[in-house]
């Protein structure tokens, strides 16, 4: 008699409250685990297919043209709104329409000119002088 088996005893476990199958699961378990590490490691990304950025130019005239620029934006594409040949209060319904649908995306929407924007997705940041000159002027439509 071994003396595991002595303490079996003494604790009153048998050989059938033991179970192989949990020790066996759980063997197996780490096995996947590290497989899968293995896996992870050798992946390999083509970098020109993450980094495709396009850039979407529009000059809407009419309010219905809002619903295409929002499909673009939801598609992740930075759009530049041209509304030098809008409609005063179209123009107007268009930025705030279109601002929702950029705030809804984790975008933000910029003024880059006096009737002109830039509309961008959460993994793209506008930065540079000239916006900030136009912030710091006040530009308004």
């Amino acid at each position: 008699m071994s003396l595991m088996d002595k303490i079996k005893g003494i604790v009153g476990a048998d050989d059938d409250y033991y179970d192989d199958d949990y020790e066996n699961d759980f063997i197996n378990k780490e096995d996947d685990r590290k497989q899968s590490k293995i896996n992870s490691n050798n992946k390999v990304v083509n970098i020109n297919a993450t980094t495709q950025l396009k850039v979407v130019l529009v000059k809407p005239e009419h309010f219905e043209d809002a619903s295409a620029i929002a499909d673009h934006l939801n598609e992740k594409r930075t759009v530049v709104l041209n509304l030098e040949s809008t409609n005063k209060e179209i123009a107007r319904r268009l930025v705030d329409f279109l601002s929702g649908v950029a705030y809804a995306n984790n975008g933000q929407i910029k003024r880059v000119a006096n009737s002109t924007f830039i509309i961008t997705p959460y993994n793209v940041d506008v930065m540079g002088d000239l916006l900030d000159e136009l912030e710091n002027n006040g530009v308004f439509f």
